[in-house]
């Protein structure tokens, strides 16, 4: 039998999706509404490589493919493919929009400083 407290325990682990800030969720629907069209979601996906460890895309996609991650955030529909879901697990994207810096961003605990090659990811 699972108490509430046991319940509450195992989802405090560690987060398992992307995080759109309410910033960037802003940003993303007044693209979108731009775009007119009510079909369109943000698609992440991460490719293995580069010096930071992953390369990031972001875009509009209105296709759903199988084993796709979605989540909601105020309306905004954020997907990751199957194969990119573990490598943003607990990464947050935001939009800065400063003279220093513009456009989205993405915080990934889970890349890596050094210069990786392939597919390995550790």
């Amino acid at each position: 039998m699972t108490t509430p407290a046991q319940t509450e325990s195992t989802e405090a682990k560690a987060p398992t999706g992307v995080v759109l800030t309410d910033v960037a969720a802003e940003k993303v629907k007044a693209l979108i509404e731009q775009e007119g069209r009510d079909d369109l979601r943000l698609r992440v996906a991460v490719q293995p490589g580069g010096c930071s460890g992953l390369r990031y895309q972001l875009f509009f996609d209105e296709r759903s493919l199988d084993g796709d991650v979605v989540s909601d955030f105020g309306g905004v529909e954020v997907v990751v493919d199957r194969m990119s879901a573990p490598y943003l697990a607990g990464a947050s994207i935001d939009f800065a929009d400063r003279i220093d810096a513009q456009g989205f961003t993405i915080d990934n605990p889970n890349a890596q400083n050094s210069c990786a090659c392939g597919d390995s990811f550790h």
